[in-house]
């Protein structure tokens, strides 16, 4: 008898080898996501693994280990235990942290199981790589009312910026919107198509923006300071393409990138998909970048800088875009986290200080600290005297 009880037990360990979890087959889902996988910063994502196991060795439970990796480097592992049914199948569910913005790829997932004396420990592979993109988190902006004004001071007397002026010159063919002219009516491709086509027409060009995105490393403190600021070119960049501006990015770090303000929604996606990888990794002052660049900033633009440095560096660099000829604003980022210890009234007055004194010299300015202030912010709800 316990010659057969010991052969019986070695039977079933060395059959271990053979239990199928080496030969396992699985799936990953994300869920809300189409195929490109994309979602913003802040946002958790939930991820279900599905198993099959081949065979037929009994396997009373299993350890799924998954990993996901940034791009520069880090590394979170989320481990779950899952108990097969009878026709071996299994699916672990679970949800990540609010993830960080950024290029994201999921590495190979690990099967464990053991014997169920413990002895052993037997491992399998599923190779279920797949990119994850985490666009900047962003706000929308309904208006963005000293933009406006300033433009209609330029060139827009009698007309918004929302709807500015067309010219007589026909750029295609739109659907018919209901209160459309009959003089808008495009006859020729009404009659081939059956249905109501109206004329679009181009419309006159605005003044070209830049924004400039300050990534050098030594002007932040904390890492939520650029994530900051970075969400706020986004949000600018998303307000740009319903508006159909044309918007510019002028981006130095180690690598310097500019791109010229266009209106087309490629334009801005690429620039979107830009914004994805940035990392304050700059080393070069303001006034270096603005001088070296000087050749390739149109004339007369609005140039936009956010920036969390202030003082006399950034005064500088306010009057040096004016004396280009070009129309100034600082969109000032920074957390009041480190701060907190002192009084909130002397922190604030010493916040506004800085924006008064911007205004004072003629030029745009506003202090933010969360993204969620943009919108009022930009729409004038919150004024500096």
């Amino acid at each position: 008898m316990l010659f057969i009880i010991i052969t019986l037990l070695s039977i079933y360990l060395l059959s271990g080898n053979w239990s199928g979890i080496r030969r396992a087959q699985g799936t990953r889902k994300l869920s809300n996501l189409g195929q490109e996988a994309q979602l913003e910063a802040g946002q958790s994502l939930q991820i279900g693994i599905g198993v099959q196991i081949p065979g037929f060795w009994p396997i009373p439970y299993m350890m799924i280990r998954d990993q996901l990796i940034r791009l520069n480097g880090e590394e979170t592992i989320f481990e779950g235990s899952l108990v097969p049914d009878w026709k071996r199948k299994g699916e672990l569910l679970y949800s990540t942290p609010p993830l960080r913005r950024g290029y994201y790829k999921f590495g190979a997932t690990e099967c464990l199981t053991e014997d169920i004396f413990g002895f052993f420990q037997h491992k399998g592979r599923l190779d279920l790589t797949q990119s994850l993109t985490v666009y900047p988190q962003t706000v929308v902006i309904r208006e963005w009312a000293q933009f406006h004004q300033m433009l209609k001071g330029m060139q827009h007397h009698s007309t918004t910026t929302r709807a500015h002026r067309e010219t007589t010159q026909i750029n295609g063919v739109r659907e018919y919107i209901y209160g459309d002219r009959l003089s808008r009516i495009h006859w020729n491709a009404t009659a081939k198509t059956g249905t109501w086509k109206s004329k679009e027409f181009e419309r006159e060009s605005l003044p070209k923006t830049i924004i400039l995105l300050d990534r050098t490393a030594r002007a932040y403190g904390e890492v939520a300071e650029f994530e900051l600021a970075v969400s706020v070119a986004a949000s600018l960049f998303r307000y740009g393409a319903s508006r159909d501006l044309a918007l510019g990015l002028l981006s130095i770090g180690k690598e310097s990138t500019f791109f010229e303000a266009k209106q087309s929604q490629n334009h801005h996606k690429h620039i979107l998909k830009h914004l994805v990888g940035v990392e304050a990794d700059g080393y070069r002052s303001l006034n270096q970048i603005l001088k070296e660049h000087t050749r390739e900033l149109p004339a007369g633009c609005f140039f936009v800088i956010i920036s969390p440095q202030k003082g006399a560096v950034m005064m500088q660099v306010l009057t040096y875009l004016e004396h280009l000829q070009m129309n100034p604003c600082h969109i000032w980022v920074h957390d009041r986290s480190p701060q907190a210890s002192k009084p909130l009234g002397a922190q604030q007055d010493k916040q506004e200080d800085w924006i008064k004194a911007i205004r004072s010299q003629g030029y745009m300015g506003y202090e933010v600290n969360q993204l969620t202030d943009l919108p009022n912010l930009l729409g004038g709800a919150k004024r500096y005297a």
